[in-house]
């Protein structure tokens, strides 16, 4: 049986799936069709149902639940793992770390023209909840956003994956970690993105890819450079001390396996949103039924 498989060229996606697309463990007769995409690419994919299964953010996962269940592996959640909101200003910068967590600011900053990578990328749902006023967003690709800073055409960054380690060189300033402001307010790690399947697949053909997830996330652990080079043909950032920083950043315990402190974050993330109308409503149970 071959499924669709679609991921992300992130060194943590390609880290975590090496294994099972290259035969490296026994995939018992399934085989993947993988389709690379970036993260709001992704998450389009799944609200139309494009894909078998898919990584997608965890907001937009509030509107694929009717569709797709969340896989207990290959997700990525963590503590010291959220977006950074950046700017080129330091004296910006200061200025609007102030702000963070108040349902007001000043005037002068609700213009403010802030690139994100995404509508529906959790990175976007936590700059909601820090900065509810910041609503001036041009949508990127997230490559793009500390260029698009230092040529001045946006003001205010929302960046995620190995530019979490590059912007410094570039001279660009950390206003705050949103990850950090979600664990001082819940207690929890950040969800970030997750692993879904389609609900219509049969029960024994979602159970068998669950585990082999969880078995090439493991073989991952185990031989860490096995898949360096497939690794470093999709990465942005060529350095292999930046993947790897990458890597060990969001890939852990939570990818292997959720378990019950991964799924009450999710669930924290969840309420948090519906009760701010960020995200629909739903019956549906979010994770893997088995």
């Amino acid at each position: 049986m071959e499924l669709s498989l679609g991921f992300s060229p992130c060194p943590n996606d390609t880290f975590i799936f090496d294994a099972l697309i290259h035969n490296k463990i026994d995939c018992e007769g399934l085989q993947f069709h993988v389709e690379y995409h970036d993260v709001e690419t992704l998450n389009a994919k799944a609200f139309r149902g494009d894909l078998d299964i898919t990584k997608l953010s965890y907001h937009a996962f509030a509107y694929a639940v009717e569709d797709y269940e969340l896989l207990d592996s290959g997700s990525a959640l963590g503590f010291g793992v959220g977006p950074l909101l950046i700017c080129k200003d330091e004296h910006l910068a200061k200025e609007l770390a102030a702000f963070v967590g108040k349902a007001e600011m000043p005037e002068k900053f609700k213009s403010l023209r802030v690139g994100i990578p995404g509508k529906y990328t959790t990175a976007n749902f936590l700059l909601g909840l820090a900065f509810p006023e910041l609503s001036n967003k041009e949508i990127m690709v997230f490559s793009d956003i500390e260029k698009s800073l230092l040529d001045g055409s946006i003001d205010v960054g929302l960046i995620i994956h190995e530019n979490r380690f590059t912007y410094m060189e570039k001279g660009l300033q950390k206003i705050v970690d949103l990850g950090d402001y979600w664990e001082k307010t819940t207690g929890s790690p950040i969800p970030l993105g997750g692993i879904v399947i389609k609900r219509t697949l049969p029960q024994e053909v979602k159970d068998k890819v669950n585990q082999l997830i969880s078995e090439s996330v493991q073989f991952g652990f185990e031989n860490p450079k096995s898949g360096l080079e497939y690794i470093r043909s999709h990465a942005q950032e060529m350095d292999e001390s930046v993947m790897y920083k990458h890597i060990e950043l969001y890939v852990n315990k939570y990818s292997e396996n959720l378990g019950d402190e991964g799924k009450k974050a999710i669930r924290q993330m969840f309420e948090k949103a519906r009760e701010l109308n960020l995200v629909p409503n739903t019956e549906k149970n979010l994770f893997l039924v088995k």
